[in-house]
């Protein structure tokens, strides 16, 4: 961040359509230079060799990513047959061949067992930790290490079309996978090509949706990037059209129901202390609800018994 030049203080989401070829962590740097802010993070690692739907949180909506970390993703991915990888994508080193190819009406028997609840090893090329490590950093060391075997959920997983000879003979097919919290689209074609008797991994991945942001509300990086350029000259670049990229905070609440409280209930719990909903038509909530004054995010409250209680407070101008 250049020395001298004022920060920005900017809250809300901004769905990112991340390029192939960097880390999260990169774009979430590229996007915090544009906005000219600190306070940023993603909600859902894309590794670099995926693209698609990358929300990332700035500011007080930071405080909402578990929200939409939790959410159903949806992917779009090719599995190339034949070849698995060390790191069950087209980046890894070659571990296992097969000269078996499958066809479409063999796959197609198969995807019923990778729907539901189903039990998946995450890639040893993964962030899941192994005794305090990240276990890609023990792959590449070459450590000799077991993940464990979790379950993950996959609501649906289909076919796209007839699987193709590419101009090189090799042999793929197109999937579109939704899918819970977990869930590794690399372990699952790796999967899928051992049940199929032969061996799979994936060339190329994308995903189309994260909780409540879909295709629709991404934005490239090389779009931002113009609006950042056009920006008036004024030392703060997220006045004008760059800021109007940015969705608010609740939006990320979407599956959480909403309630509108008064001024001076909104101060209660901004300092901490439960509120109690009084009077006759107070409404009858219990688990978790966000709350809302003359229109503006207050708090994520648990309520209980006509009381709630503050969890995550919000500090938005305004």
């Amino acid at each position: 961040m250049a020395r001298g030049k004022r920060e920005s203080t900017v809250h809300g989401w901004l769905i990112l359509d991340k390029p192939v070829g960097l880390t999260s962590t990169q774009a979430v740097s590229r996007l915090k230079r544009l906005f000219n802010t600190r306070k940023a993070g993603h909600a859902g690692t894309l590794d670099p060799l995926a693209s698609g739907c990358l929300p990332v949180a700035f500011g007080e909506a930071t405080k909402t990513v578990p929200y939409v970390v939790d959410g159903l993703k949806v992917y779009r991915f090719t599995v190339r047959w034949g070849v698995e990888t060390d790191t069950d994508d087209s980046e890894g080193k070659v571990v296992e061949t097969s000269d078996v190819r499958p066809k479409d009406d063999e796959i197609d028997a198969v995807l019923p067992r990778f729907t539901g609840v189903i039990d998946q090893i995450p890639p040893r090329f993964s962030a899941i930790k192994v005794a305090g490590e990240r276990a890609y950093d023990l792959a590449r060391e070459g450590e000799d290490f077991e993940l464990k075997v979790r379950q993950v959920e996959i609501l649906a997983l289909e076919r796209t079309g007839p699987t193709r000879t590419t101009g090189t003979g090799d042999s793929e097919t197109e999937f579109e996978c939704e899918c819970g919290k977990g869930t590794y689209v690399r372990a699952l074609a790796r999967d899928m090509g051992r049940v199929l008797g032969t061996r799979g991994h994936i060339v190329a991945l994308r995903r189309l949706a994260v909780g409540p942001f879909g295709e629709e509300d991404m934005i490239p990086l090389d779009k931002l990037q113009e609006l950042c350029d056009r920006a008036p000259g004024s030392g703060d670049p997220v006045e004008g059209s760059l800021a109007e990229t940015l969705r608010p905070v609740e939006t990320a609440l979407d599956d959480i129901p909403a309630l509108a409280i008064s001024r001076s209930d909104a101060t209660q719990l901004r300092n901490g202390q439960p509120v109690l909903l009084r009077g006759r038509d107070a409404p009858v909530l219990s688990g978790l609800v966000y709350a809302t004054t003359q229109g503006k995010l207050v708090a994520l409250v648990e309520a209980d018994r006509g009381q709630l209680h503050p969890k995550r407070v919000f500090n938005l101008p305004g």
